[in-house]
């Protein structure tokens, strides 16, 4: 899965096989040695299958697969247990109108206790292991703030990532010993091929504008070729560990010689026929909705339903976004274009609500089925702040290389924020998505998506 952690994927998939024969030790406690048979016959394993699957998507509902959430092992029971009640509804429900479906009456209730033991119990030993091993040992070119944001970034998810900076190296020898965050600076540039092999690095870490004309190139050399060594620049391994990519320090030509930024005619399409599906499906199954938000509205402001607002979508062209209406009629009139504010007083209470729920967003289903939207992208701003961010920050015109989307790699990785720093984090997360693109990454977004909005997170 693009941007998740390769510790997770290993937690997700481990887990699957875990729930799966929790349910068959459950089934085979149940109905006895008719577990086989119900096994062997078609639908037996589709069956087992079902109950797996619904419990891992319930399972990462409640963050269980976020490995920053989760700080020990109450936590994993007090969230197990959270999604296990989730699943038992859920399945309730898929069983009341496809009775089929049952393995044997009590099957569910009795794998529930095999669910927490084994799950807990994997959760216990996957602990464990990632505070003693680490599945990378990284050494540090240059003590810059770039290659420190990187330090601290991974030192802050060490566990979660599995990996450990064993030092940083700089071309300023009366920096040696000095601490940078943990550990500190471990030698000088010329030092590099004997640390290598003292500190058993698996991967030296390099920042283009250190590296040039001063790294001891033919020892290096050696040192790749003969104990494997990977030499790789700062930028390609922050955005590996990070799902960003970091703005500072970054130079045109890493943007130009790196993989990624590939928009074939044929995924071109394929994104294109997703948008026309769902914003079709969305509008015709949305609006019993669309009227009662637009009555509701109308009955506690006065002033127009829906909120016209001009953005710049593809290649700067700029387009009328529509929202339902969540401000106060003329809320900038004393003072032009300005960014949102928690609490803002602007916000009716109605507004309010279909902010934190992002109700207020289903109009832009008509901007995507026009064209000029996409369900999945950097999200669409006005041309006033695009001049003042294109001028402030590097890059930024870079978000206008694909259409803007209703939703993006930015929205469900970084809380909502209304400022120029704010601006800069997001404008990393959505290159790293314009690098990426593809239908798989969109799935993924979608997902987090509905994640984000059924649990009511970065609400403004």
């Amino acid at each position: 899965m693009i941007g998740a952690p390769k510790r997770s994927v290993v937690l997700a998939g481990v887990e699957s096989c875990l729930i799966a024969t929790a349910v068959t030790l459950g089934s085979y406690v149940r109905i006895g040695d008719a577990t086989w048979r119900m096994l062997q016959e078609g639908g037996g394993v589709l069956r087992v299958m079902l109950v797996a699957v619904v419990c891992q998507i319930c399972l990462h509902y409640a963050d269980l697969y976020d490995l920053r959430a989760t700080s020990g092992l109450r936590d994993v029971l007090l969230g197990l247990v959270q999604a296990l009640g989730a699943s038992s509804f859920i399945l309730a429900l898929l069983y009341f109108w496809f009775p089929q479906l049952i393995i044997g009456r009590g099957v569910f209730v009795i794998s529930v206790v095999f669910v927490i033991v084994l799950v807990a119990g994997w959760r216990f030993v996957f602990t464990w292991l990632s505070r003693r091993t680490a599945s990378e040992r990284l050494l540090i070119v240059g003590t810059n703030p770039a290659a420190v944001e990187l330090a601290r970034e991974l030192f802050a998810r060490r566990e979660e990532l599995g990996v450990e900076i064993v030092g940083f190296v700089d071309s300023d020898p009366a920096k040696y010993g000095m601490p940078v965050l943990n550990p500190g600076v471990v030698g000088t540039l010329d030092d590099i091929p004997g640390l290598v092999t003292a500190l058993d690095v698996d991967r030296v870490v390099v920042s283009l504008s250190d590296a040039r004309g001063q790294l001891p190139m033919h020892r290096l050399l050696d040192i790749r070729l003969g104990a494997g060594v990977v030499f790789d620049h700062l930028a390609s391994v922050y955005e590996e560990y990070t799902g960003k990519i970091a703005v500072e320090n970054l130079r045109p030509s890493w943007l130009i010689f790196s993989e990624g930024f590939r928009k074939t005619r044929i995924s071109l399409e394929l994104k294109r026929a997703l948008d026309l599906v769902l914003s079709l499906v969305g509008l015709v199954v949305a609006l019993p909705l669309m009227l009662l938000i637009a009555l509701a509205i109308t009955l506690t402001s006065p002033g127009p339903v829906l909120y016209h607002q001009e953005r710049v979508g593809l290649n700067g062209r700029r387009f009328m976004l529509h929202k339902f209406r969540t401000m106060v009629v003329d809320a900038e009139a004393s003072t032009g274009p300005v960014w949102s504010r928690p609490n803002d007083r602007r916000v009716t209470p109605i507004g309010r609500l279909l902010r934190r729920t992002r109700l207020d967003e289903v109009p832009q289903l008509w901007n995507v089925l026009r064209g000029e939207m996409s369900f999945v992208g950097p999200r669409p701003e006005r041309p006033g702040f695009v001049e003042q961010l294109t001028a402030q920050i590097p890059f930024y015109g870079l978000r206008h290389s694909v259409k803007p989307g209703i939703t993006g790699w930015a929205q469900v990785r970084y809380t909502y924020g209304a400022s120029v720093e704010d601006a800069v984090e997001k404008l990393q997360y959505d290159l790293f998505y314009i690098k990426n693109m593809s239908i798989a990454l969109d799935v993924v977004i979608l997902l987090e998506t509905a994640k984000t909005v059924l649990l009511g997170r970065g609400g403004r």
